[in-house]
């Protein structure tokens, strides 16, 4: 992992993410921190890029980490940001979001779950209220069907080898009784052969509701991040991911989507 990209409008939410991300990349001296503002007006310029640069100082304060800073004129954030994204070759973004419902995220419009849709890199969720913890146990929720050719398997194995947490592998299908069928055992070779060097740890769990069932093992588990991977562009698949974003942000300190 070389770049991390963290926007900030200097919101609470972004502050807080900005910090998050400060946090996570302590002794990660290769790593660099980008500090990615966008503005409306040009007469803006001056002031954006001075605000980032006090944002860089006292970030680096607490946490000694290489943050460099850019802002530029910008009249579709998650466009420009995705630019920026793909031009920097990023590893990583970062964005705090905030504590609205799952519909209102979707139709009163989440950059941070456009940003997530555009597939530029992987996006680490921050919810609003979250405080930083080392990442010590991942969780990958998957459904197990087509995992060779639809687990993005490179960025998951870049933050694992950088961040060196417990992978657990999950899935909950109401299904499962004793002994999980046969179909569902092929996945979970394709997903040990996948992870080797990481060693998972596999759960498939029994019960009706998903987000119910993902919730209890991340407390019961101690989960600091969860992986949620993004099959399809849906309206069902936005809801779920920004549910799960929400829903899980007491237990998890956030949720990478890549």
């Amino acid at each position: 992992m070389n770049t991390v990209i963290v926007p900030v409008d200097f919101s609470g939410t972004s502050m807080n993410a900005a910090k998050y991300a400060a946090n996570l990349l302590v002794g990660h001296y290769g790593v660099e921190m980008i500090l990615y503002h966008a503005y409306e007006k040009e007469s803006e310029a001056d002031k954006c890029n001075a605000d980032l640069l006090q944002l860089k100082d006292e970030l680096f304060a607490n946490n000694p980490v290489k943050i460099t800073v850019y802002c530029e004129i910008a009249s579709d954030f998650v466009e420009e940001l995705e630019k920026f994204a793909r031009h920097r070759k990023a590893d990583l973004v970062i964005m705090g979001i905030t504590g609205k419902s799952a519909l209102a995220q979707v139709f009163m419009g989440s950059n941070t779950l456009k940003m997530a849709e555009t597939k530029a890199c992987p996006v680490l969720i921050v919810p609003e209220n979250c405080t930083f913890h080392d990442v010590k146990n991942v969780m990958l929720a998957s459904d197990f069907k087509q995992v060779k050719a639809t687990t993005p398997s490179g960025p998951i194995k870049s933050f694992l080898k950088t961040f060196k947490p417990s992978l657990h592998i999950v899935n909950v299908d109401e299904n499962h009784f004793v002994a999980i069928s046969e179909e569902y055992e092929k996945e979970r070779e394709a997903f040990k052969e996948m992870f080797k060097e990481f060693s998972p740890e596999f759960y498939f769990l029994r019960l009706f509701d998903v987000e119910e069932a993902l919730q209890l093992f991340a407390e019961e588990r101690n989960i600091d991040l969860m992986i949620l991977i993004q099959k399809i562009n849906s309206l069902r698949h936005r809801l779920f991911t920004a549910s799960i974003s929400r829903k899980l942000s007491f237990q998890t300190n956030s949720v990478l989507n890549v």
